[in-house]
Parts: C-alpha cells; structure tokens; sequence
C-alpha cells in the first residue's frame, strides 16, 4: 500500500530490557515528583482568616447608585435589562409625582428593579449600558444561601443608602 504524506513513524517493538519491566526507575521518578511538592509552601488560601487578593476587573454584586443630593439615578429607561443577555434584570417604570422631587433624580423613575442572580453571569454589560451611571458592578462576593427566592435582589436591596440619612444616623 502507497504511503499518502511521509508522516508515518515506525513504531519501536524491542523487547523492554530488566530496567524497564520491573519499573523501578519509573517508580523513582514519580517519587521524586511526589516529594518535590510535599515540601513546597502550600498554595490554599485559609479562607476566613486570609482574604485572597481579587483582580481589579473584578466583578460582584450589582448596586443601584444614587446622586449627591440623594436621589435614585435610575431612570428606568430598561438599557440594562434589555443589554443583560441571561435576561436577569427586570423593571417597571413610573411616574415621579409632585412632592417627589426629594427621591427621585428624573421623571420616571424604577418602581420596581429586581436582579436573579442566579441568572446573572456578571458580564457587566449592564453596567455599561446605562446612561446615567445608576447600576455598577461592586466587588462585594455574592453570599450563599439556601433558598432560590433569597436570590432575587428587589430594589430596596440593591440601593445604597441615603448620604444624608446616614450622616445622621452618625
């Protein structure tokens, strides 16, 4: 039979000599690996103490930001949920009403905002999309837990608090 290219390789089918069919020297190799790890520094993380250093593109749980003065800047214009691509984000808009103007920044505002984190692959193309610098991504760890609804963060979970408020509060 005509070879197609002049890639072929024969195969060595000599007999194994002494060395080779007790496997001591393979044996020996794999020991000295083995050891060679046993005394180098271990590269685990001791977590509750030790904190591990995160990347500084890093990003985490999401945070509705608010201005100076306090007030949402979420203008629940839906750039955010409509850039997700797991379709995490979902929003109802409203109408700001006289006496408002404290609360909210603009007209509309977010009557309602969820985020399902258990859909969110933290793309952070959310935060890219919005025009008014409302949503980030912070590099807060998304805790654990044990029931599924825990993972819908609302609104009122997401916002920042108050400056004022706050300043107050202190």
């Amino acid at each position: 039979m005509q070879q197609l290219t002049n890639r072929a390789v024969q195969v060595n089918r000599s007999p194994m000599t002494f060395g080779e069919r007790i496997y001591l020297p393979a044996i020996l190799k794999g020991l000295k690996i083995t050891l060679s790890h046993a005394v180098r520094k271990p590269v685990t993380t001791k977590y509750p103490e030790e904190k591990r250093p995160f990347s500084p593109v890093f990003r985490g749980l999401h945070v509705l930001n608010r201005d100076e003065e306090g007030r949402e800047r979420c203008t629940a214009c839906g750039l955010c949920a409509l850039a997700c691509p797991a379709e995490a984000i979902t929003m109802e808009a409203a109408e700001r009403k006289p006496g408002e103007e404290n609360l909210y920044r603009e007209e509309k505002y977010a009557a309602k905002y969820e985020i399902n984190m258990l859909r969110c692959i933290f793309c952070g193309y959310c935060e890219d999309a919005c025009p008014k610098d409302a949503v980030y991504l912070s590099e807060t760890v998304m805790p654990a837990n044990y029931t599924r609804r825990s993972f819908i963060y609302k609104k009122e979970d997401l916002l920042i608090p108050h400056p004022k408020k706050q300043d107050q509060a202190d």
